[in-house]
């Protein structure tokens, strides 16, 4: 397994993590259950773990796709952009959950601030690793690129004028 393999396995985890964290933090403020909002906090933690591995295989991946002929050093570029600011907060929003677990834990009395706070950078952090796996796909994945969803409507309307 190389570096590029590597990389595709692990960078789904941490991009897939604040989705389900954001799930089940929402679940446990609506029901008001603080052990499930501490199993949300776990997740959050649980994905900012998992961010280390695909963020430092990056660079290996990079150096083994920038030598196939048809990739775009400049896709490869911003997501590398991309997935280096969606890094960073996904350690900060493991930091923040693991403040949160700790106040929930604890029964502080700032706890319940804590959670709404996690949740709001949650919900940016979502949205990072939204835009970073999208810049990872574009990169192999001309299909999803912006310039082709365009076609791809235009190609429907054609073929339902047929």
């Amino acid at each position: 397994m190389n570096q590029a393999h590597f990389h595709l396995i692990v960078n789904h985890l941490p991009i897939v993590a604040p989705l389900i964290g954001l799930l089940v933090l929402l679940g446990g403020l609506i029901v008001k259950s603080e052990i499930v909002k501490r199993t949300a906090f776990g997740i959050f933690i649980f994905g900012a773990i998992c961010t280390l591995p695909a963020f430092f295989s990056g660079e290996g991946a990079e150096e083994i796709v920038e030598k196939i002929s048809d990739v775009s050093h400049q896709l490869i570029h911003e997501h590398e952009e991309k997935a280096e600011i969606f890094a960073w907060t996904s350690y900060l929003l493991g930091i923040l959950a693991g403040v949160g677990l700790w106040a929930n834990w604890k029964q502080k009395s700032f706890a319940n601030t804590v959670s709404y706070l996690v949740f709001a950078f949650g919900v940016l952090v979502m949205f990072l690793a939204a835009q970073t796996g999208t810049s990872g796909g574009e990169i192999r994945h001309p299909e999803i690129r912006k310039e082709n969803s365009s076609k791809k409507v235009e190609n429907t309307k054609d073929s339902d004028d047929d």
